[in-house]
């Protein structure tokens, strides 16, 4: 029976949970709700649509930019400020991206609210893990917490999509930005009322490294420019190539820089020198560069082969997402607190690349029931990963001077390698489409829209067979790394409190 202090924290515990809860649910929903307004926002502002690609643009390349600087920040003045000056950023620039291009009628002021919003959105998705880890010290509790966190972040990610849709067919395409202001008006205040106050000082900001900040701001920024662009511009093309060239210079001395400067690093990249630490941020990247490719190609597939209106695969594509909620609800329990990390990464790797083994027997006359199941075994092993193992598993084996960093670091995995991963998998696929097409001779006086649907199929069968691959690497791995507990937390599982009272 639970006594009224141990009720009180559990009820404070839910509270903080749900708080970040909404941040991620948030910046997941952000970032699937804005495409499909796209065409929409281009022909309010009679614009290309390569032009129109810089409201999504703008805000990835702010928020690569961003990511680390605000973690390491966060670590130095405290997660509460940072958290709430974010939500307050995200809050504003969202209102800003609905209401001043209305008023002023300006695309550019449309892209320079992204900016904010990217800002604010770099500033909360930079640190929920590290407040997961640092404000719930009961072990059993940390990943219960991280399932749910996962979870709504995947709800996010699927409602995206049908809501902005819904708002912009029957409403307008500004209110897929004022939805985010009510959201955050509650986040602010719930998480002014339940987030704990910094209770020590740990630095100053008054030998931040400038230099650092400025320095991988640049190198990801011009790297995610690079990938995300490359393909409309050109890849052999000046801007692209110039890029290419500001992102390698950058990224290469922001490593000098960090090895050489007597101020506290951006990122510690000491750190990467425990090897297990290194692999487990591997398998991180990995599963959602992995994973891009079935995300971005699979409505394709859906639409040009199966026949499928867009709607239609729009719903088909949302079991994947029910399977990670359903993984992400069993894995941040019970089964995690019993099994511990390790086992249920090897099983969620066993089943991603089971998922993407089957990938690569669809076809032209595959039946819909095979594409459901393709996308709950690796919606299933998405869950697993993601929540909580693999996101406990790093943020556990650093002190909780770097959790910040660290969780910046996290996020940034999350994102940038799916960036990365769509540029990727759209060549594969394409080249390997060409290739196939030319060894058939079906393409010989023919324009590309006649190319037989089989060959069109083996295109898609190539960029999945890709992610298999990648899917065998990340289980290899998975046997490998450990599950490592750093000192600063070594006391939390002795802090275990019933989780029944929580969501």
């Amino acid at each position: 029976m639970k006594n009224p202090e141990n009720g009180d924290s559990l009820a404070r515990y839910g509270l903080l949970i749900l708080s970040i809860a909404l941040a991620t649910f948030m910046a997941s929903l952000d970032g699937t709700i804005v495409n499909i307004a796209l065409p929409t926002i281009s022909a309010a502002f009679d614009i290309s649509s390569s032009t129109v690609s810089w409201v999504s643009t703008a805000y990835l390349l702010v928020m690569a930019g961003c990511v680390l600087i605000f973690g390491k920040i966060s670590d130095v003045i405290g997660f509460k400020k940072i958290f709430l000056s974010g939500f307050i950023i995200f809050t504003l620039g969202s209102f800003s991206c609905g209401f001043l291009p209305e008023i002023i009628d300006s695309f550019y002021v449309l892209v320079g609210s992204r900016i904010i919003q990217g800002v604010g959105g770099a500033m909360i998705s930079a640190i929920g893990p590290a407040m997961i880890t640092s404000f719930i010290p009961p072990m059993n509790l940390k990943g219960k917490a991280m399932g749910i966190i996962m979870t709504i972040a995947a709800l996010g990610t699927a409602l995206g999509p049908t809501i902005g849709g819904f708002l912009t067919q029957y409403m307008s395409w500004h209110w897929i930005f004022f939805i985010n202001v009510p959201v955050g008006i509650i986040a602010v205040i719930l998480g002014a009322k339940v987030i704990p106050p910094a209770t020590t000082a740990r630095g100053n900001l008054s030998n931040f490294d400038k230099s650092g900040a400025a320095l991988i701001f640049v190198g990801l920024a011009s790297l995610l420019f690079v990938v995300s662009e490359g393909d409309a511009l050109g890849w052999t093309s000046p801007m692209i190539a110039g890029s290419l060239v500001l992102a390698v210079a950058s990224l290469g001395y922001f490593v000098w820089h960090e090895l050489k400067s007597a101020d506290p690093p951006i990122l510690e990249l000491s750190l990467f020198k425990n090897r297990n630490f290194l692999l487990t941020n591997l398998v991180l990247s990995l599963v959602f560069f992995s994973y891009s490719g079935i995300n971005y190609l699979l409505p394709f597939y859906l639409e040009y082969v199966q026949g499928f209106d867009t709607s239609s695969a729009g719903l088909i594509l949302t079991s994947l997402s029910f399977a990670m909620m359903i993984a992400g609800i069993l894995a941040g329990g019970a089964i995690f607190n019993k099994t511990g990390g390790k086992i249920l990464c090897i099983v969620a790797a066993v089943a991603l690349a089971t998922g993407y083994f089957l990938m690569t027997k669809l076809g032209v006359d595959t039946t819909l029931g095979f594409v459901v199941a393709c996308l709950l075994t690796i919606g299933f092993g998405l869950g697993l990963m993601v929540t909580p193992p693999i996101s406990n598993m790093i943020m556990n084996s650093v002190s909780r001077n770097h959790q910040g960093m660290v969780s910046s670091l996290t996020s940034l995995e999350r994102f940038a390698p799916m960036t990365i991963g769509i540029a990727l998998f759209n060549l594969v696929f394409v080249q390997g489409m060409t290739t196939i097409a030319a060894h058939r001779g079906v393409t010989q006086d023919a324009p590309p829209i006649n190319i037989k649907m089989s060959v069109l199929s083996s295109g898609f069968d190539l960029a999945f067979f890709v992610a298999f691959i990648f899917g065998i690497i990340i289980l290899i791995l998975t046997f490998i790394v450990r599950q490592e507990i750093h000192p600063d937390f070594a006391n939390d599982a002795e802090k275990e409190e019933p989780i029944t009272g929580l969501i």
